[in-house]
């Protein structure tokens, strides 16, 4: 009997043993050292930190040859944040907004990073009648998807012209496209006018006749506009070395782009082209990139009122983002 009793604690034990070998995070070794790490990122210029990092071999650089570097381009932010909830992305760029909007129902995800203010305009239709933005009254206007950062910024500058959206009660009707698609919604009148991130806005004013109607220094927070941050889980972020290495090259990737803003935009064309066949002209890139800033700041307090405005909006049911925001190992 006791023969049996000792057989069956080692059956158990052993089992438990191979079940907490199968639970183990499939980016982590036998010894619990991280051997891959998943970068996300959107193909568009807002993402020009990453983008350079990439290229220019800083996060390989930094991370080592014991790392393997894995990527996942989106389209937009809630596909990011999906994605990084079912870990597909480790680490990555993406707008302010959806982050925030998963934070306030799960905390495992948090700032880490500015990258890029700015960078976001709003652009009236041809045709449209929008000659300023109390002329949005009745209208409808594209943005990237709902919940998005451009979502959020047009909220805000909605409210400033005693306008609101229809889904708050408002008479402007909020119409989620793709960027890309905006320029034949312009085309085809489906919309008067587009929230949306470069070089999105310099191509519908030159292909669409599209009229800008906020800058990026005008729309929203203007510059102190936070459109991209870097964002983690926070089981990547319980490796602090390896958090380190990702912000060293991240840093570095913006220093190059400060320094050396025509080779950036030339390595942004490339990159683009080579992951999506699409070339982007370099006056286009030229136009888009004067209308940003490339940094690693954050502006904690628009973060904040991105979290207010998002409530009122009905996306989260609590504006509280305390803990969100991590710096600690980017200073």
């Amino acid at each position: 009997m006791m023969k049996k009793s000792i057989l069956y604690l080692f059956i158990t034990v052993l089992f438990i043993g191979l079940l907490s070998g199968c639970a183990q995070s499939s980016n982590e070794s036998e010894g619990g050292e991280v051997k891959n790490v998943k970068i996300g990122y959107f193909p568009n210029l807002t993402h020009i930190a990453t983008i350079v990092a990439l290229e220019k071999g800083y996060f390989e650089e930094a991370f080592g040859k014991d790392v393997t570097i894995e990527t996942k381009t989106v389209s937009n932010g809630g596909l990011f944040m999906e994605a990084m909830a079912t870990k597909a992305i480790d680490v990555g760029t993406v707008g302010p907004g959806p982050l925030l909007n998963f934070y306030v129902k799960n905390k495992e995800y948090h700032l880490i990073s500015g990258a890029v203010n700015g960078g976001a305009v709003l652009v009236a239709a041809e045709g449209s009648g929008v000659e300023k933005l109390a002329d949005l009254d009745g209208k409808k206007v594209a943005i990237p998807v709902i919940g998005s950062t451009q979502d959020v910024m047009l909220r805000k500058a909605l409210k400033e012209a005693d306008l609101t959206a229809k889904t708050s009660g408002g008479t402007v009707d909020l119409f989620a496209a793709a960027p890309a698609d905006t320029v034949s919604l312009f085309i085809q009148k489906q919309v008067d006018a587009a929230a949306t991130q470069e070089p999105w806005g310099y191509v519908l004013e030159n292909q669409a006749n599209g009229k800008l109607l906020l800058d990026w220094d005008e729309f929203a927070w203007g510059k102190e506009s936070t459109n991209t941050v870097v964002a983690a889980r926070a089981d990547f972020l319980k490796n602090k070395d390896l958090t380190k290495k990702y912000l060293e090259a991240h840093k570095k990737s913006v220093k190059f782009i400060q320094d050396n803003p025509d080779e950036s935009k030339e390595i942004v064309i490339k990159h683009l082209k080579d992951l999506t066949g699409k070339e982007l002209n370099k006056e286009e890139v030229d136009a888009a990139f004067s209308r940003l800033a490339v940094t690693t700041d954050v502006n904690e307090q628009v973060i904040q009122e991105m979290a207010d405005i998002s409530k009122e909006a009905g996306y989260i049911p609590s504006s509280d983002i305390k803990g969100l925001i991590d710096l600690s190992l980017l200073k």
